[in-house]
């Protein structure tokens, strides 16, 4: 089986899934006794199987979480191979978005599906603003959606909005982190959310329920709105939805190694305790994640992503239009005139402008007064040590003063010795001369 490419400009490929037992339906129904409009849905069924279904499945988590196994396991195909691995297995890892695009065929059903990951997403040591590639990505498949609708020739809608978010939680048994919380708030009103714990397999049976417990109370802390089951006529279809709402957030094991467990061939991981099934229910919740996310509610996550959060987006888009110079329209002009949103936008204006001057008349004011304050503390320092310098000098001309004093005192009392000295020399001179006349 050959791997699948993630760029458009390359061939998509088809692959041929083994059909499940599926009765089928009897078209040569006999259309005696009744007028035929109850053949429509015959209609809409060959409608559809001939053109095919498009859905889009994003999935975002750390690395190393197992997404790649997961989705191949989801499949049963290499979207992820050795020749284009998944994000973790790549060596440049960066926060940019990269698509997966994969040809399917079950029962002569045709689906179009697109994988979109995030490799390197919450790896960083930095991780601000991490989330912008997956909200641009989300937007700007909006706004395709959105223009392709505009145009005068609409005759194909190539519908690449992301249907669905599977959110993969590291199985930490702490709950949720920061950014995980961050993230889903940025999300939730963009993108089906369905919050997984991956790799399970390394939570206790008790540990793992009481990590569910404390996602779901994190989740309605934050009010973070993750996907909710609708509710169907049908009570046994209605029992089943219940059963597997009751299971989110799905704690998931992937694995696409076939082992022997009892006489069966499965799909699980070896350890040396024993072996955990992938599709097995006291195992892990990925049975019922396939069947909702796939055999159950694929349309309805299409439809609450059609009429839920693209009307969101589009309503959004169009109350710009009247909002002028492709300013996005906040939820409170959504239904005013244009007259109302431009005097509504003018007093804001001059809210915010009146607002602007009094922050920087105090910032200007505060500048002035830090100003006057150094000013002041420098004419204090440079008086303190002009006082410093002055009671130096002075004590240095005392210190003169008294030195020299000093040395007038010593000079007039070495000038008296020394007078003192010449008379007595002087005396000795004379009566030496004395006693040589003598003699």
């Amino acid at each position: 089986m050959p791997p699948p490419h993630s760029t458009s400009d390359r061939k998509i490929p088809t692959y041929i899934v083994a059909p499940p037992a599926v009765s089928s339906y009897n078209r040569a129904k006999d259309m005696e006794g009744y007028v035929g409009f109850a053949n429509l849905p015959n209609q809409v069924y060959r409608r559809s199987v001939k053109k095919g279904f498009d859905f889009t499945l994003m999935v975002v988590g750390e690395s190393g979480l197992g997404k790649s196994t997961l989705i191949n396991s989801l499949f049963l195909t290499d979207i992820y191979s050795a020749a284009y691995p998944g994000p973790s297995q790549r060596i440049k890892k960066t926060s940019k978005v990269e698509t997966s695009n994969v040809h399917l065929k079950e029962n002569g059903v045709n689906l179009r599906l697109t994988i979109v990951d995030t490799p390197g997403f919450g790896d960083q040591v930095d991780n601000s603003n991490c989330w912008q590639p997956i909200l641009e990505h989300i937007d700007t498949k909006f706004e395709e959606y959105l223009n392709a609708e505009s145009r005068v020739n609409r005759c194909s809608l190539p519908d690449k909005r992301v249907h669905c978010c599977l959110y993969f939680i590291a199985p930490s048994g702490h709950g949720l982190k920061p950014l995980d919380v961050e993230l889903m708030k940025r999300l939730h009103d963009k993108v089906n959310i369905i919050p997984l714990i991956a790799k399970a397999d390394t939570l206790t049976p008790d540990e793992c329920k009481d990590f569910k417990k404390r996602i779901l109370k994190e989740i309605k802390e934050n009010e973070i709105n993750i996907y909710e089951f609708p509710d169907v006529e049908d009570e046994e279809e209605n029992n089943v939805s219940k059963k597997t709402a009751e299971r989110v957030p799905f704690a998931v094991v992937g694995s696409n190694m076939i082992l022997e467990a009892n006489g069966k061939r499965v799909r699980g991981r070896q350890y040396p305790w024993g072996i955990a099934e992938v599709e097995n229910l006291d195992h892990c919740d990925f049975i019922p994640l396939r069947n909702m996310l796939i055999r159950t509610h694929m349309q309805d996550l299409k439809d609450v992503t059609n009429n839920s959060h693209y009307e969101n987006y589009r309503c959004k888009n169009l109350s710009a239009v009247t909002a002028g110079e492709g300013k996005k329209a906040s939820s409170k002009m959504a239904g005013k005139n244009p007259l109302a949103q431009f005097e509504e936008e003018r007093r804001e204006h001059e809210i915010r402008m009146q607002k602007m001057k009094s922050e920087m008349e105090q910032v200007f004011e505060m500048k002035v007064q830090e100003k006057k304050q150094k000013l002041k503390d420098s004419e204090m320092d440079l008086q303190k040590r002009l006082e410093t310098m002055k009671k130096s000098l002075e004590q240095q001309k005392n210190e003169l003063e008294n030195r020299k004093k000093q040395f007038q005192v010593e000079r007039a009392a070495f000038e008296h010795v020394m007078e003192e000295r010449r008379k007595n020399d002087t005396k000795s001179l004379d009566k030496r001369k004395h006693k040589k006349a003598i003699f």
